[in-house]
Order: C-alpha cells, then sequence, then structure tokens
C-alpha cells in the first residue's frame, strides 16, 4: 500500500506510543518486520520544542524512511507551524493526533477529545495538509469511533478528512470514554473504510496472527496497526507476517536471537537517553521482555534496583543466558498485553 509518494512494504504497522515508541523502539519493531512506525506525539506547543524531551521525539538518526511524526494540539495555525518545524527537521509523513484518551491530554482539548469539536478537527487538518502540501509531505490522521458510546463520528469525520485531504486513516476500535477497556469493536472501523477511498488502518486488541487476519477480514481495511502488544514482543510483527502469507505459525524466536536484539536495543536507548535516565526507562521494557519467563519477576525486582547502563546490561545478558542455558526458544506468546489493559498511553 502507498501513503502520499511512499510505498510501505508490508501491512502490519506499529502503533505511535507515547513513552514507549522512540527511536530506538522504532527501530527494533521495523527489525522484527513491521512495515511502518510512527513517533511518539510532539507538541505543538513551540516553546516546548527546544526541551530534552521533544528533542528525543524528534530524533531520527539512522531510522529508516518514511520517517513518520506525530503532533498533537488544539490550535489550527498551531499545528501547521508544528508540521512545517517536523518536516524541516526530516518528517517525510505527518501524522494528526486524534487518538490518544490520555486524560492530561484531552482535559487540553487534544487528542481523542478534538472529536467532540468537527469544525475545529476539520480546521486543524485542512491548516496542517496545506502546511505540507507545498513540501509534498503526506497527513494522515488517527482517531478512535468517536468521544462516547452516543457520540460515535469516526464516519462523517473521515468523509471530512479525506475532502481536506488526508492521505490515511488509522481507527482504533473505541471511543475516548473507553480508554481501552472493554473490548474493541470494529464496525465502525469497516464503515470508515466502506466511506472513503483513502487508505485505512485497523488499531485495537490486534494481539496474535489470527487476530490480525481476523480484524483484517472484518473491516476491510488496508493495514492493521499493532500498539501494546509488541510490548516486550517486537516479533509479532514477522508472526503476523508470516500468518498473514502462509496460514501457518512460526516457531517462538530463539533465546539467544531475543537476547541479541535486547541488548542491542539497550545499547541504542541508553545512546538516545544517557545513563541516567536510560537505565530508568528501560526498566519498563526489560519488565515486558521477561514476563512470564522462568524467574522473571526476581529478576525484575533485582534488576529494578541497578542504576549503572553497564550493571543492567550485564544484568540482562547473564539472565537470558542462564535461560538459554536451559530452553532453546521462549514460550508461545508472551509480552504483557493480556495483563495490563491501560497502563499504556496509546498516541
Amino acid at each position: 500500500m502507498r501513503i502520499g509518494p511512499f510505498e510501505v512494504p508490508n501491512r502490519v504497522f506499529v502503533a505511535p506510543m507515547a513513552g514507549v515508541t522512540d527511536r530506538p523502539f522504532r527501530q527494533l519493531c521495523r527489525h522484527f518486520g513491521a512495515g511502518y512506525a510512527v513517533s511518539e506525539m510532539v507538541t505543538s506547543r513551540k516553546e516546548l520544542w527546544d526541551s530534552l524531551k521533544t528533542s528525543r521525539r524528534a530524533d531520527h538518526t539512522g531510522e529508516p524512511g518514511p520517517i513518520a511524526v506525530q503532533i498533537a494540539g488544539t490550535d489550527a495555525a498551531m499545528m501547521a507551524e508544528a508540521a512545517q518545524y517536523n518536516v524541516e527537521r526530516g518528517a517525510q509523513i505527518i501524522d494528526i493526533n486524534l487518538g490518544c484518551p490520555a486524560k492530561k491530554v484531552c482535559n487540553k482539548w487534544a487528542g481523542s477529545a478534538l472529536m467532540q469539536n468537527e469544525p475545529l478537527a476539520i480546521e486543524i487538518a485542512q491548516a496542517v495538509v496545506q502546511a505540507c502540501a507545498p513540501h509534498g509531505v503526506p497527513v494522515t490522521l488517527k482517531m478512535r469511533t468517536g468521544w462516547s458510546a452516543e457520540h460515535k463520528n469516526a464516519v462523517a469525520l473521515a468523509r471530512a478528512f479525506e475532502g481536506v485531504g488526508i492521505q490515511m486513516l488509522t481507527v482504533h476500535g473505541r471511543t475516548r470514554e473507553q480508554g481501552y477497556k472493554g473490548q474493541a469493536e470494529y464496525e465502525t472501523i469497516a464503515a470508515v473504510k466502506q466511506a472513503v477511498r483513502i487508505p485505512v488502518v485497523a488499531n485495537g486488541d490486534v494481539d496474535s496472527p489470527e487476530k490480525a487476519e481476523a480484524v483484517l477480514q472484518a473491516t476491510g481495511a488496508d493495514a492493521v496497526m499493532i500498539g501494546r502488544a509488541a510490548q516486550g514482543r517486537p516479533w509479532i510483527f514477522r508472526e503476523v507476517l508470516h500468518y498473514l502469507r502462509t496460514g501457518r505459525h512460526l516457531a517462538p524466536p530463539l533465546v539467544g536471537e531475543v537476547s541479541n536484539a535486547l541488548l542491542a536495543h539497550l545499547q541504542d536507548h541508553y545512546g538516545l537517553y544517557g545513563e541516567h535516565t536510560g537505565v530508568r526507562s528501560a526498566r519498563k521494557h526489560i519488565g515486558w521482555y521477561v514476563h512470564g519467563l522462568p524467574g522473571g519477576d526476581d529478576f525484575r525486582r533485582e534488576m529494578n534496583q541497578l542504576t549503572s547502563a553497564t550493571a543492567q546490561w550485564h544484568a540482562v545478558r547473564d539472565y537470558f543466558d542462564r535461560l538459554e542455558s536451559r530452553q532453546d526458544r521462549l514460550p508461545t506468546g508472551g509480552g504483557l498485553f493480556s495483563d495490563r489493559e491501560a497502563s499504556v498511553r496509546q498516541g
């Protein structure tokens, strides 16, 4: 499928997740087969662009294209300026966030809160498209089914967004009120797909190869987007791709392969964040990997006490070396998706 001038290699994408999909994690997911990855949400507030947090989120060093950056805000002119700012720093696709359900975002009327104000949401989309058009940069948009069960307006908005030049839509099959509770529904995504001619991506509860196939069939979507299920299990992308192509399951990954991938990820992570912040922010990634593995809970508690990158890296290496001495492959499944309904904000 294509996003503007860009042809993406497959239809299994990684979702933008605040605090998770930084450059090292996006590259890890791409390594395991994800066909497309969008950055963490970048604010449209100009006074924060020089902050360390924003500069890290805008770091695309060594990242394969197309480089997609998600922006969030509530003012059309500010969003247009934010799009221009990120394009000048290497963004090749701009994604508008109308999907984030986090209270600190919605309380400022950004993210999925904008779905309550359709004229403003459309004005923002049009302003961003106009800002990007001179550079040949396509604009995409991620939204939910609506604000609440009584206010599902994704279909009406999808038509309007297509009308102002949005070139791809991603729909998470929940309302803002649901957050990540309950089950995602796919009827609304199917209705959006029927209503527009541009590509539509289905998102929400895609946590297995079978589920990815079922969601694609139920919605008619052009692609699926995987979020929380990739945490601690980035190889899910190649598992899904293999199943979609062959109807068969891949064997679980080799312990040694997982160890090598995680250790390389940690080095990239430390390089982006520095030792002090990197060691602390890496703990969640390590915890996701070892969840459900033999001795994983005890190891995680011990690892969380370590404060140096060298000690943390060696502890992870030694843990997986011990695991590999007992078993060649990981257990089937993995990750924390089934245990963790709403602990991560998905953009």
